[in-house]
């Protein structure tokens, strides 16, 4: 999936954790890290925004590019 562009607190190193989102069109506020975890070229975070839904946000350090790897609705 791709259209998407993130906002990222950036503190000790650059885009530390997504804050924001725009998704084709449609603006997100991240309210919570859910996890993070890491693969070689990319760090994975879930994160819950501000509608309840869950998203996984893909950052590929290598490409500096981000992509939404995974969508879940809230229950």
């Amino acid at each position: 999936m791709n259209e998407i562009r993130v906002q990222c607190y950036a503190g000790f190193k650059a885009d530390e954790r997504p804050q924001k989102f725009t998704f084709r069109g449609r603006d997100f506020v991240v309210n919570e890290v859910d996890d993070q975890w890491y693969s070689p070229a990319a760090i994975y975070f879930r994160v819950r925004a501000d509608d309840g839904n869950y998203y996984v946000l893909r950052h590929d350090e290598v490409q500096d590019s981000w992509t939404l790897d995974a969508f879940g609705a809230a229950r």
